[in-house]
């Protein structure tokens, strides 16, 4: 069975042997993430060469995705690299703390203005929400703090506000810099960390063309505010070309009981609005030390592949898991259990709205028809920006989508397509009869296809112009 759901690995120093990452592209990643918020970028951009070589030696097409640092704020480091905060006792918060000298008094956090954007009676999580700490006094630009919920803190652990409300900018001065690097690695996708609105989106978006990126752009979605009603989620979400549900950081701030109502709403949300989604945030954490993934694990990722996420994303468990290829294979697994479901292609939901004529309306005749012809085994795609083949794949489907694109910029992209296999080929000059012919001979000679097959195949008449498709056949294979 051809699996659908697209798979995200991140890569870091347990992919850096070459063989690691070879074995990694053949298990079946769709997309490696370049996470800027650690490593330099000439390790980035060591790993992103290799990873376009293996995969053009594989005859594979993956996708790079740059993932900004963005605003995280963190404590300092401490005197012996951690502390234990025991229940009860008060700790400081305050920028004007000794970088290096945090104790089980006090650590430095590298934003000024938090306590400008505290209140008393906030509670404040430390560690991806691991240890809470009550704001009990304000004095100047320090914090002074109770602890609720103690433990072991160390170096570098990030700080977030429960229920959201810090002011950061969503792009930092690094992050400026990372945008021109990610436009010299020639991303394909970038990822912009903590956005409010659209209009930190739109930031980002004049920065990388500035730049000279041509990259499409991923919303990750981890502030409250970011959720905080519809209206605003959706213009996120339109500014943006796809969305990544960031749940580590917005669990913390709406609270892990709220999280699953929200994640299956953002992946449900973003189908409607046309946009590419990918669920995030140990999905099969326990690997990083395990060879196997654990029960809850795996139905957490099949709740998502259930739910119509276009991919799913591994961080830690492939970046610096002691199983990176296992954890890989795991999860193909997994999701093509999942999609086996008989449930999984009950639902035949349609683009939003109206459908004007060009793409949207040939992208929903062609499902439509997939959908309620047996006979029909394929869908055949010639696409220029790989549009028509993103708004196939918001319908769900058992017939797979072949988007043939002439530039590899365009395979790359569509690889995070859910139930999209890029094809390139360049049909530059050749005429539309003779374009259909040569795709289904090339899938025919993979063996996707057999002679009496039928196929649906859309494409522009005018050929070669983003944008123009507007034609639908219906073929037999000779």
């Amino acid at each position: 069975m051809i699996r659908r759901t697209k798979i995200v690995a991140t890569l870091g120093p347990a992919t850096d042997k070459k063989e690691t990452l070879r074995q990694l592209i053949a298990a079946g990643v769709d997309t490696v993430r370049l996470n800027f918020s650690h490593g330099k970028i000439d390790d980035h951009r060591r790993r992103a060469l290799f990873v376009r070589e293996e995969a053009k030696r594989q005859g594979r097409h993956i996708a790079l995705l740059a993932d900004l640092q963005g605003p995280k704020i963190r404590v300092g480091k401490f005197i012996g690299g951690r502390v234990y905060l025991s229940k009860g006792r008060e700790f400081i918060l305050d920028p004007g703390w000794g970088k290096e000298s945090g104790d089980s008094n006090g650590v430095w956090v590298d934003y000024e203005s938090l306590a400008e954007d505290c209140k008393l009676g906030d509670c404040l999580l430390l560690d991806d929400g691991r240890l809470g700490l009550r704001v009990k006094k304000i004095s100047g630009s320090s914090l002074e703090t109770t602890i609720e919920s103690g433990g072991w803190l160390s170096d570098r652990k990030g700080i977030n506000k429960q229920g959201g409300g810090l002011t950061t900018p969503a792009l930092t001065e690094k992050d400026r810099g990372d945008i021109k690097a990610a436009a010299e690695l020639k991303v394909d996708y970038l990822a912009v960390s903590f956005p409010r609105d659209a209009r930190d989106i739109h930031r980002a978006r004049k920065l990388l063309r500035e730049a000279g990126g041509t990259a499409h752009i991923v919303a990750k979605i981890e502030r409250a505010e970011a959720v905080s009603n519809d209206a605003r989620l959706e213009k996120l979400i339109l500014a943006s070309d796809a969305i990544m549900v960031a749940r580590g950081d917005l669990a913390v701030e709406i609270g892990d009981a709220e999280l699953m109502g929200v994640q299956k709403h953002l992946i449900s949300f973003a189908r409607y609005l046309n946009r590419v989604v990918i669920t995030a945030t140990q999905m099969m954490e326990s690997m990083v030390s395990s060879p196997v993934p654990t029960r809850a694990e795996v139905c957490d990722v099949a709740n998502a592949v259930l739910d119509g996420t276009d991919a799913v994303m591994l961080s830690a468990e492939t970046a610096a898991g002691e199983f990176p290829v296992e954890t890989v294979t795991h999860m193909a697994e997994v999701i093509v259990g999942a999609e086996k479901h008989r449930n999984m292609y009950s639902m035949r939901e349609g683009l939003r709205g109206d459908y004007p004529a060009g793409d949207a309306c040939i992208a929903m005749a062609a499902m439509t028809i997939a959908n309620h012809c047996r006979e029909i085994k394929a869908i055949v795609c010639q696409t220029e920006t790989g549009n028509t083949a993103l708004l196939m794949s918001r319908v769900c489907s058992l017939i797979p989508i072949y988007a043939f694109c002439r530039h590899q910029k365009c395979c790359n992209r569509v690889a995070l397509y859910r139930g999209v296999d890029p094809v390139l080929m360049d049909m530059a000059g050749v005429d539309g009869y003779l374009r259909d012919q040569k795709a289904i001979t090339h899938l025919s000679q993979r063996n996707l296809l057999k002679s009496g097959d039928f196929v649906l195949i859309s494409r522009g008449y005018q050929q070669d112009i983003g944008g123009h498709t507007d034609t639908l056949r219906i073929v037999r294979v000779p």
